[in-house]
Protein backbone atom coordinates (compact mmCIF):
# COMPACT_ATOMS: atom_id res chain seq x y z
CA UNK A 1 0.00 0.00 0.00
CA UNK A 2 1.51 3.30 -0.75
CA UNK A 3 1.50 6.17 2.20
CA UNK A 4 1.73 9.73 1.35
CA UNK A 5 1.99 12.21 4.47
CA UNK A 6 1.25 15.97 4.08
CA UNK A 7 3.41 17.86 5.82
CA UNK A 8 4.89 21.44 6.02
CA UNK A 9 8.42 20.79 7.42
CA UNK A 10 10.37 17.84 9.37
CA UNK A 11 13.94 19.05 9.67
CA UNK A 12 12.68 20.34 13.23
CA UNK A 13 13.17 19.24 16.48
CA UNK A 14 9.23 19.33 17.73
CA UNK A 15 6.92 16.59 18.69
CA UNK A 16 5.16 16.19 15.31
CA UNK A 17 8.67 15.63 13.64
CA UNK A 18 9.70 13.04 16.62
CA UNK A 19 6.58 11.34 16.18
CA UNK A 20 6.65 11.02 12.57
CA UNK A 21 10.19 9.17 12.45
CA UNK A 22 8.65 6.68 14.33
CA UNK A 23 5.49 5.85 12.79
CA UNK A 24 6.37 6.28 9.33
CA UNK A 25 9.54 4.12 10.12
CA UNK A 26 7.74 0.96 11.29
CA UNK A 27 4.97 1.24 8.82
CA UNK A 28 8.31 1.26 6.34
CA UNK A 29 10.44 -1.63 7.56
CA UNK A 30 8.05 -3.40 9.63
CA UNK A 31 4.46 -3.45 8.01
CA UNK A 32 6.51 -2.94 4.34
CA UNK A 33 3.91 0.05 3.16
CA UNK A 34 5.81 2.35 0.28
CA UNK A 35 5.78 5.69 2.36
CA UNK A 36 5.84 9.20 0.70
CA UNK A 37 6.28 12.29 2.53
CA UNK A 38 5.46 16.04 0.95
CA UNK A 39 7.59 19.00 2.64
CA UNK A 40 7.67 22.50 1.73
CA UNK A 41 11.07 24.62 1.50
CA UNK A 42 12.78 22.07 3.16
CA UNK A 43 15.67 21.62 0.55
CA UNK A 44 19.29 21.59 2.03
CA UNK A 45 17.62 21.54 5.47
CA UNK A 46 18.84 19.09 7.71
CA UNK A 47 16.58 16.85 9.23
CA UNK A 48 16.68 16.75 13.46
CA UNK A 49 15.58 13.08 14.29
CA UNK A 50 16.62 9.47 12.18
CA UNK A 51 14.21 9.17 9.60
CA UNK A 52 14.21 5.87 8.00
CA UNK A 53 15.79 5.35 4.82
CA UNK A 54 13.18 3.76 2.94
CA UNK A 55 11.22 6.51 2.97
CA UNK A 56 10.43 8.92 -0.33
CA UNK A 57 10.58 12.38 -0.08
CA UNK A 58 8.98 15.04 -2.25
CA UNK A 59 9.58 18.56 -1.27
CA UNK A 60 8.85 22.00 -3.25
CA UNK A 61 9.16 25.63 -2.83
CA UNK A 62 6.80 28.30 -1.88
CA UNK A 63 7.40 31.46 -1.46
CA UNK A 64 6.63 35.71 -2.01
CA UNK A 65 2.92 37.31 -0.38
CA UNK A 66 0.32 35.15 0.50
CA UNK A 67 -1.41 35.15 -2.69
CA UNK A 68 1.73 33.71 -4.19
CA UNK A 69 2.43 31.28 -1.56
CA UNK A 70 -0.83 29.48 -1.97
CA UNK A 71 -0.58 29.48 -5.58
CA UNK A 72 2.48 28.06 -5.27
CA UNK A 73 1.56 25.46 -2.64
CA UNK A 74 -1.90 24.67 -4.60
CA UNK A 75 0.79 23.64 -7.86
CA UNK A 76 3.06 21.52 -5.99
CA UNK A 77 0.91 19.60 -3.64
CA UNK A 78 -1.09 18.37 -6.57
CA UNK A 79 2.14 17.57 -8.74
CA UNK A 80 3.11 15.79 -6.05
CA UNK A 81 -0.19 13.91 -5.45
CA UNK A 82 -0.67 13.45 -9.58
CA UNK A 83 3.13 11.52 -9.33
CA UNK A 84 2.94 9.76 -5.95
CA UNK A 85 -0.73 8.20 -6.82
CA UNK A 86 -0.94 7.30 -3.17
CA UNK A 87 -3.55 5.00 -1.73
CA UNK A 88 -4.28 6.56 1.13
CA UNK A 89 -3.13 10.93 2.01
CA UNK A 90 -2.17 11.54 5.68
CA UNK A 91 -2.74 15.33 6.59
CA UNK A 92 0.26 16.69 9.23
CA UNK A 93 -0.59 20.20 9.21
CA UNK A 94 -2.04 22.20 11.70
CA UNK A 95 -2.71 24.94 9.46
CA UNK A 96 -5.79 26.28 7.93
CA UNK A 97 -4.59 24.92 4.72
CA UNK A 98 -4.07 21.36 5.81
CA UNK A 99 -8.04 21.21 6.19
CA UNK A 100 -8.82 21.94 2.66
CA UNK A 101 -6.21 19.57 1.02
CA UNK A 102 -9.20 16.97 -0.47
CA UNK A 103 -10.78 20.25 -1.74
CA UNK A 104 -7.55 21.34 -3.02
CA UNK A 105 -6.74 18.08 -4.50
CA UNK A 106 -10.29 16.60 -5.37
CA UNK A 107 -9.38 13.75 -3.07
CA UNK A 108 -8.40 11.22 -5.45
CA UNK A 109 -8.39 8.96 -2.68
CA UNK A 110 -9.31 7.97 1.07
CA UNK A 111 -7.60 10.70 3.25
CA UNK A 112 -7.09 11.09 6.68
CA UNK A 113 -6.34 14.39 8.81
CA UNK A 114 -3.85 14.01 12.09
CA UNK A 115 -4.60 16.56 14.54
CA UNK A 116 -1.45 16.98 16.76
CA UNK A 117 -2.30 19.94 18.45
CA UNK A 118 -4.96 21.25 20.78
CA UNK A 119 -7.67 24.25 19.48
CA UNK A 120 -5.77 26.04 22.33
CA UNK A 121 -2.37 26.68 20.37
CA UNK A 122 -3.61 29.33 18.56
CA UNK A 123 -3.94 31.58 22.20
CA UNK A 124 -1.21 33.89 22.73
CA UNK A 125 -2.61 35.39 25.82
CA UNK A 126 -4.08 34.68 28.74
CA UNK A 127 -6.82 37.68 28.36
CA UNK A 128 -7.74 37.37 24.40
CA UNK A 129 -9.12 40.82 22.86
CA UNK A 130 -12.51 40.69 21.52
CA UNK A 131 -11.11 40.70 17.75
CA UNK A 132 -8.45 37.99 18.08
CA UNK A 133 -11.74 35.58 19.63
CA UNK A 134 -13.45 36.74 16.86
CA UNK A 135 -11.18 35.44 14.60
CA UNK A 136 -10.37 32.37 16.11
CA UNK A 137 -13.73 31.59 16.06
CA UNK A 138 -13.53 32.26 12.56
CA UNK A 139 -10.97 30.17 11.99
CA UNK A 140 -12.44 27.19 13.57
CA UNK A 141 -15.44 27.69 11.98
CA UNK A 142 -13.35 26.95 8.55
CA UNK A 143 -12.05 23.87 10.24
CA UNK A 144 -14.85 22.46 11.00
CA UNK A 145 -15.79 22.86 7.03
CA UNK A 146 -12.64 20.97 6.15
CA UNK A 147 -12.19 18.22 8.83
CA UNK A 148 -15.56 16.83 7.26
CA UNK A 149 -14.43 16.47 4.42
CA UNK A 150 -11.84 13.84 5.79
CA UNK A 151 -12.45 9.88 5.49
CA UNK A 152 -11.19 10.27 9.25
CA UNK A 153 -10.14 12.93 11.60
CA UNK A 154 -7.36 11.20 14.42
CA UNK A 155 -7.00 12.93 17.67
CA UNK A 156 -4.45 12.11 20.07
CA UNK A 157 -6.24 12.08 23.43
CA UNK A 158 -10.01 11.75 24.57
CA UNK A 159 -9.92 15.52 25.54
CA UNK A 160 -9.56 16.29 21.59
CA UNK A 161 -12.95 14.56 20.83
CA UNK A 162 -15.29 17.18 22.72
CA UNK A 163 -13.06 19.67 21.13
CA UNK A 164 -14.16 19.26 17.66
CA UNK A 165 -17.47 16.72 17.76
CA UNK A 166 -16.53 15.14 14.63
CA UNK A 167 -18.87 12.02 13.03
CA UNK A 168 -15.40 10.93 11.37
CA UNK A 169 -13.32 11.40 14.59
CA UNK A 170 -10.76 8.71 15.94
CA UNK A 171 -8.57 8.68 18.77
CA UNK A 172 -5.03 7.17 18.61
CA UNK A 173 -2.21 8.12 20.75
CA UNK A 174 1.14 9.25 20.21
CA UNK A 175 3.94 6.15 20.30
CA UNK A 176 6.81 6.08 22.76
CA UNK A 177 9.80 7.13 21.36
CA UNK A 178 12.35 5.18 23.13
CA UNK A 179 12.42 2.47 25.41
CA UNK A 180 15.42 3.10 27.78
CA UNK A 181 17.50 0.41 28.61
CA UNK A 182 18.12 1.97 32.67
CA UNK A 183 16.39 4.37 34.43
CA UNK A 184 17.12 6.99 35.88
CA UNK A 185 18.13 6.83 39.91
CA UNK A 186 16.26 10.03 40.99
CA UNK A 187 19.15 10.62 42.73
CA UNK A 188 20.06 14.33 41.06
CA UNK A 189 19.17 17.70 42.42
CA UNK A 190 17.58 18.27 39.17
CA UNK A 191 13.69 19.34 37.47
CA UNK A 192 13.44 19.15 33.71
CA UNK A 193 11.15 20.38 31.24
CA UNK A 194 11.73 20.26 27.56
CA UNK A 195 9.54 21.58 25.03
CA UNK A 196 10.53 25.55 22.67
CA UNK A 197 10.15 28.53 24.42
CA UNK A 198 6.33 30.06 23.74
CA UNK A 199 3.08 31.20 25.43
CA UNK A 200 2.45 27.94 25.13
CA UNK A 201 4.23 26.23 26.83
CA UNK A 202 3.59 28.24 29.99
CA UNK A 203 7.50 29.26 30.73
CA UNK A 204 6.57 32.31 32.61
CA UNK A 205 4.52 30.26 35.35
CA UNK A 206 6.85 27.38 35.50
CA UNK A 207 9.59 30.19 36.44
CA UNK A 208 7.21 32.02 39.15
CA UNK A 209 6.61 28.16 40.29
CA UNK A 210 9.95 27.63 40.57
CA UNK A 211 11.09 30.87 42.62
CA UNK A 212 9.25 28.85 45.52
CA UNK A 213 10.84 25.80 45.00
CA UNK A 214 14.28 27.47 44.80
CA UNK A 215 13.20 29.53 48.10
CA UNK A 216 13.15 25.91 50.02
CA UNK A 217 15.83 23.97 48.55
CA UNK A 218 17.67 26.40 46.54
CA UNK A 219 20.80 23.32 45.96
CA UNK A 220 18.28 22.03 42.96
CA UNK A 221 18.13 22.93 39.98
CA UNK A 222 15.69 23.67 36.86
CA UNK A 223 17.00 23.03 33.55
CA UNK A 224 14.90 23.64 30.45
CA UNK A 225 15.40 22.07 27.07
CA UNK A 226 14.19 23.83 23.62
CA UNK A 227 14.64 26.24 20.93
CA UNK A 228 15.46 29.57 22.52
CA UNK A 229 12.95 32.76 21.76
CA UNK A 230 14.28 35.42 23.01
CA UNK A 231 10.70 37.26 22.86
CA UNK A 232 9.81 35.60 25.70
CA UNK A 233 12.39 37.17 27.93
CA UNK A 234 12.79 34.55 30.36
CA UNK A 235 16.01 35.12 31.45
CA UNK A 236 14.95 38.68 32.05
CA UNK A 237 12.01 37.00 34.39
CA UNK A 238 14.65 34.72 36.11
CA UNK A 239 16.52 37.44 37.10
CA UNK A 240 13.29 39.39 38.19
CA UNK A 241 12.52 36.92 40.47
CA UNK A 242 16.02 36.33 41.62
CA UNK A 243 16.26 32.52 40.21
CA UNK A 244 18.61 32.78 37.55
CA UNK A 245 21.24 31.18 39.49
CA UNK A 246 19.34 28.08 39.86
CA UNK A 247 17.85 27.75 36.16
CA UNK A 248 19.66 27.07 32.96
CA UNK A 249 18.22 27.62 29.26
CA UNK A 250 19.48 25.07 26.72
CA UNK A 251 19.02 24.82 22.58
CA UNK A 252 17.80 21.37 21.74
CA UNK A 253 19.97 18.30 21.74
CA UNK A 254 19.27 14.86 19.99
CA UNK A 255 20.82 12.65 22.75
CA UNK A 256 17.39 14.45 25.14
CA UNK A 257 17.34 10.48 26.88
CA UNK A 258 21.00 11.32 28.78
CA UNK A 259 19.10 14.39 30.66
CA UNK A 260 15.81 12.38 31.23
CA UNK A 261 18.45 9.85 33.07
CA UNK A 262 20.10 12.51 35.37
CA UNK A 263 16.76 14.19 36.14
CA UNK A 264 14.68 13.25 39.27
CA UNK A 265 11.32 15.80 38.12
CA UNK A 266 10.06 16.91 35.18
CA UNK A 267 7.60 19.38 34.97
CA UNK A 268 5.12 20.14 32.07
CA UNK A 269 3.76 24.09 32.60
CA UNK A 270 1.88 24.25 29.14
CA UNK A 271 -1.35 25.88 28.67
CA UNK A 272 -2.33 23.71 25.79
CA UNK A 273 -0.89 20.32 24.24
CA UNK A 274 -2.16 18.29 21.63
CA UNK A 275 -0.60 15.59 23.79
CA UNK A 276 2.27 15.71 25.77
CA UNK A 277 4.80 13.27 23.98
CA UNK A 278 7.56 14.75 26.74
CA UNK A 279 5.28 13.21 29.41
CA UNK A 280 5.81 9.59 28.05
CA UNK A 281 8.97 10.51 27.35
CA UNK A 282 10.09 11.20 31.14
CA UNK A 283 7.82 8.42 32.41
CA UNK A 284 9.85 5.92 30.49
CA UNK A 285 13.06 6.78 32.09
CA UNK A 286 11.34 6.49 35.15
CA UNK A 287 10.82 10.18 36.19
CA UNK A 288 7.77 10.91 37.96
CA UNK A 289 5.76 14.37 36.16
CA UNK A 290 4.36 16.93 37.58
CA UNK A 291 1.94 18.23 34.65
CA UNK A 292 -1.16 21.50 34.61
CA UNK A 293 -4.26 19.31 33.56
CA UNK A 294 -4.20 21.51 30.39
CA UNK A 295 -6.15 20.48 27.57
CA UNK A 296 -5.46 18.10 26.60
CA UNK A 297 -3.16 14.94 27.29
CA UNK A 298 -1.43 15.20 30.63
CA UNK A 299 -5.22 13.45 31.93
CA UNK A 300 -4.35 10.87 29.10
CA UNK A 301 -1.15 10.04 30.20
CA UNK A 302 -1.06 11.01 34.64
CA UNK A 303 -2.40 9.35 37.08
CA UNK A 304 -2.89 11.93 39.38
CA UNK A 305 -0.97 10.78 42.97
CA UNK A 306 -0.16 7.57 41.30
CA UNK A 307 2.63 8.39 38.36
CA UNK A 308 2.74 11.85 38.61
CA UNK A 309 0.56 14.98 39.74
CA UNK A 310 -1.88 16.47 37.85
CA UNK A 311 -2.34 20.57 38.83
CA UNK A 312 -5.30 22.69 38.01
CA UNK A 313 -3.98 24.42 34.87
CA UNK A 314 -2.76 27.50 36.15
CA UNK A 315 -2.37 26.91 39.97
CA UNK A 316 0.96 28.34 40.57
CA UNK A 317 1.15 27.70 44.11
CA UNK A 318 0.11 24.00 43.96
CA UNK A 319 2.52 23.12 40.94
CA UNK A 320 5.23 24.23 42.74
CA UNK A 321 3.77 22.52 46.24
CA UNK A 322 3.59 19.34 44.12
CA UNK A 323 7.49 19.68 42.89
CA UNK A 324 8.20 20.31 46.53
CA UNK A 325 6.98 17.44 47.55
CA UNK A 326 8.37 15.13 45.07
CA UNK A 327 11.83 16.67 45.80
CA UNK A 328 11.42 16.12 49.94
CA UNK A 329 9.94 12.67 49.98
CA UNK A 330 12.10 10.05 47.61
CA UNK A 331 10.68 7.22 48.44
CA UNK A 332 7.41 8.49 46.61
CA UNK A 333 9.32 9.57 44.01
CA UNK A 334 10.90 6.79 42.96
CA UNK A 335 7.55 4.67 43.91
CA UNK A 336 5.93 7.11 41.23
CA UNK A 337 8.75 6.69 39.15
CA UNK A 338 8.27 2.90 38.93
CA UNK A 339 4.48 3.04 38.09
CA UNK A 340 5.34 5.69 35.70
CA UNK A 341 7.74 3.10 33.39
CA UNK A 342 4.97 0.53 33.71
CA UNK A 343 2.22 3.20 32.52
CA UNK A 344 4.09 3.81 29.32
CA UNK A 345 3.72 0.19 28.00
CA UNK A 346 0.51 1.50 27.08
CA UNK A 347 2.17 3.97 24.52
CA UNK A 348 4.65 1.55 22.83
CA UNK A 349 5.07 1.45 19.39
CA UNK A 350 3.94 -2.28 18.94
CA UNK A 351 0.44 -1.18 20.63
CA UNK A 352 -0.11 2.06 18.67
CA UNK A 353 1.60 1.30 15.18
CA UNK A 354 -0.96 -1.76 14.55
CA UNK A 355 -3.89 0.44 15.13
CA UNK A 356 -2.60 2.68 11.75
CA UNK A 357 -2.12 -0.47 9.93
CA UNK A 358 -5.88 -1.57 10.97
CA UNK A 359 -7.06 1.89 9.97
CA UNK A 360 -5.32 2.04 6.60
CA UNK A 361 -6.77 -1.52 5.78
CA UNK A 362 -10.06 -0.65 6.97
CA UNK A 363 -10.52 2.55 4.21
CA UNK A 364 -9.21 0.39 1.47
CA UNK A 365 -11.23 -2.49 2.00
Amino acid sequence: MKLLYITNQICGAGGLERVLSIKTRYLAEEFGYEVHIMTINQEGLSLFYNFSEKLIYHNFNAEGNTLQYFLQYLSGLRKVVKTVKPDIISVCDDGLKGFFVPVFTGKPCKMIYERHVSKKIEATSDTPTFLSKLTEDIKYKLMHVGAKKYDKFVVLTNGNINEWKLDNILVISNPLSFSPEKTSPLNNKKVLAVGRQCFQKGYDRLLKSWQKVSHAHPDWKLEIYGKINENEDLNALAHDLKINTTISFFAPIKNIQEKYKKASVYVMSSRSEGFGMVLIEAMAHGVPCVSYDCPHGPADIITDGVDGYLVPNGDIHTFADRIVKLIEDEPKRKEMGKNAVKKTQLFAPDIIIPQWDKLFKSLIE
